[in-house]
């Protein structure tokens, strides 16, 4: 793969649809143009066209769109071939292409060379494939926000700041007669505590985009026949799981995928936890256990007629440290009300009648840290979370430095090399292979 190529994809989803794109890009499409078209082009005008084959003949009556570089999505010459939707002639169009010169791109290979000429950074870039991928419409927006540039923007002023207060340090460094009161004197400290101050403010924002895209995992574990299906079928809102007065039902990992807010929550159903010597339902409760090592929170149901017991109790001190939700169920059968304790790890409701499960929808959020803000957040991927942690890690250590301004200097380094992966300022050709290749082919 060298960026002398033409590529050429088809852009649009594979199927049947009223309209079609075929996109080239490269340092010179002229002779695609004459070969496709037969006459030249205006650039950044929609123009009429029929696109033929070697001997003249129509392939397809469509539009076609001339993009000169470097005003295109990639950077370079990018030409657009709008026609029917068809398989067999997007094909047809796709192979001539390929007979004039050019080369079929790889999965996200255009997208790859909009970040390699400047046209977006590497979190834009990203956000085009979650745009794509959103599952619900607040991830489409905050997918538009990253693509729109707030969180690349978020991230400069932080970087911006950690070279700032890094030129003020190494100054120091290469000056030693300027002792540490030209420190104290430019603030540095004060600097320092900003800068963490602006980077929390980014976690919290990127926190809430990686709900958005990536989702929660809640497992619901508890003792036999306290209503685990039937709180799934509540939240879920149909029967997706079987329910029965017979303990031990479930002997299997139930998955179902719900919204609450937009946020996506992977929802799984498990084996009552129990001693048995039943060998199918302790192979049940063993996956029970596997799926809580990863999973994001816990929500153990009880029976609200009796409470927490002694097995409750054992099951809790056994879990893995997760946020942990106490629900007590079938509080119609206790003739309780629904209700909410003060500290919100412990909820009152029936999965039967769906008293109480609005509050325990809000509470799932709560306990994520979720919080509902409308337009603020951006997508963000693990990747730029892991980006962010390691940040913070290393202000961290810089703040404890003191008088060691080495250690200090050094702290700052490596913070802006954290933080400038996030856009791709800072990013090894194997990070971006892997962000590339999940692209879709055509983007």
């Amino acid at each position: 793969m060298t960026a002398s190529d033409t590529i050429v994809a088809i852009a649009t989803a594979s199927g049947r649809g009223g309209i079609g794109v075929v996109r080239i890009s490269g340092p010179d499409i002229a002779p695609y143009i004459s070969g496709l078209i037969g006459k030249s082009l205006q650039p950044r005008y929609a123009s009429h066209v029929r696109f033929l084959d070697e001997e003249g003949a129509i392939l397809d009556d469509g539009v076609a769109l001339y993009f000169q570089a470097p005003n295109s999505f990639t950077g370079e010459h990018v030409l657009e071939l709008q026609g029917h939707g068809g398989a067999q002639v997007l094909q047809l169009v796709l192979e001539r292409c390929l007979r004039l010169g050019a080369r079929l791109a790889e999965p996200g290979e255009f997208s790859r060379r909009a970040f390699i000429n400047g046209k977006l950074d590497l979190a834009q870039a990203e956000a085009i494939a979650d745009l794509i991928d959103a599952g619900s419409r607040e991830a489409a927006r905050s997918a538009v926000r990253t693509l729109d540039g707030a969180f690349s923007r978020k991230i400069d002023h932080l970087r911006d700041g950690l070279i700032h207060l890094r030129m003020l340090v190494e100054a120091t460094l290469d000056f030693p007669e300027e002792d540490i009161d030209f420190l104290e004197q430019a603030d540095a400290w004060g600097k320092l505590d900003a800068i963490q101050a602006s980077l929390a403010d980014v976690m919290a924002q990127a926190h809430q985009g990686a709900l958005l895209r990536e989702g929660l995992n809640v497992v619901l574990i508890g003792q036999p026949n306290v209503g685990k299906s039937s709180l799934m079928n509540q939240l879920a809102g149909y029967d997706a799981a079987i329910v029965t007065e017979y303990a031990g039902t479930t002997r299997d990992t139930l998955r179902e995928a719900i919204q609450i807010e937009g946020v996506p929550i992977h929802l799984m159903d498990t084996a009552g936890l129990r001693d048995t010597e039943d060998p199918v339902e302790r192979l049940g409760i063993a996956r029970t256990w596997a799926v809580l090592k990863k999973a994001d929170i816990a929500v153990l149901l009880i029976d609200a007629n009796h409470g927490i017991g002694e097995k409750e109790e054992k099951i809790i001190a056994e879990l893995p440290d997760i946020p942990l939700l106490t629900v007590h169920n079938k509080i119609d059968l206790a003739g309780e009300e629904p209700k909410t304790s003060k500290h919100g790890l412990e909820i009152w409701i029936s999965a039967k009648t769906g008293a109480g499960i609005p509050a325990l929808r809000h509470q799932l959020l709560e306990l994520s840290g979720w919080r509902s803000q409308g337009e603020g957040a951006f997508i963000a991927r693990a990747r730029h979370m892991d980006a962010l942690r390691r940040a913070r890690e290393h202000l961290e250590s810089a703040s404890q430095a003191g008088r060691q301004l080495e250690f200090f200097a050094e702290e700052l380094r490596l913070a802006q090399e954290a933080v400038s992966e996030i856009t791709g300022e800072f990013s090894s050709d194997d990070l971006l292979g892997v962000i590339f290749s999940q692209f879709c082919i055509g983007k």
